[in-house]
């Protein structure tokens, strides 16, 4: 009766299981969002460090519109708003650490345009006068709003991406950044905007 002839058994050579070993290990380390997901988590992570940049540069300039401010109520909006920021900073970098991201920033043209013009601002009116505070609320505002439309869209893209506790964090940010553009018009509204009106 013929026999079948057995096929030869290849051992992996010793190399070859360290090398598949070590690519595995690299992989489980790696695993960030970013490597589950697609396009849309790729845009999200840069979004996210395009506001980090952002938030840590408002950091120096705030003290600076404080400074620049006639109404006390001005300056203290700011030096409040000041303490808050340093929040979202820490809330971020929270951000970063749960999707597997490290922290990074990466410069945010828009508000180095938004805080540029505020700059301008100063240079171009007067100290101590109302017509700068208007200008400084018109400056803080904008700033403001860039943050409410940025937290708003990545708050919404946390959510379509699966990330509920990420979304939930953007979200108590942005709530913060409403507050804030509030009280600008409040002030702009009780008092500094007539006193620049009689200058």
């Amino acid at each position: 009766m013929p026999t079948t002839a057995k096929k030869p058994v290849v051992k992996a050579s010793k190399n070859n299981r360290q090398q598949r070993a070590t690519t595995t290990g690299q992989k489980t380390q790696k695993n960030t969002a970013e490597d589950n997901g697609s396009k849309l988590e790729e845009f999200f992570h840069g979004e996210l460090k395009d506001i980090y940049w952002a938030e840590k540069h408002l950091l120096k300039v705030l003290p600076k519109m404080s400074k620049a401010a006639t109404a006390q109520e001005l300056k203290a909006a700011f030096n409040d708003h000041l303490k808050v920021t340093e929040g979202h900073v820490k809330r971020l970098e929270e951000v970063f650490n749960a999707l597997g991201y490290k922290p990074q920033a990466k410069k945010c043209e828009a508000m180095a345009g938004i805080t540029k013009e505020g700059d301008d601002i100063i240079s171009k009116t007067e100290k101590g006068t109302s017509t700068r505070d208007v200008g400084l609320i018109f400056a803080g505002q904008k700033v403001e709003h860039y943050e409410i439309a940025t937290y708003g869209s990545l708050t919404q893209l946390a959510k379509t991406l699966g990330h509920d506790d990420v979304a939930q964090i953007l979200n108590s940010t942005l709530q913060e950044e409403k507050e804030a553009d509030e009280s600008l018009t409040g002030i702009a509204e009780s008092s500094v905007n007539q006193k620049a009106d009689q200058e």
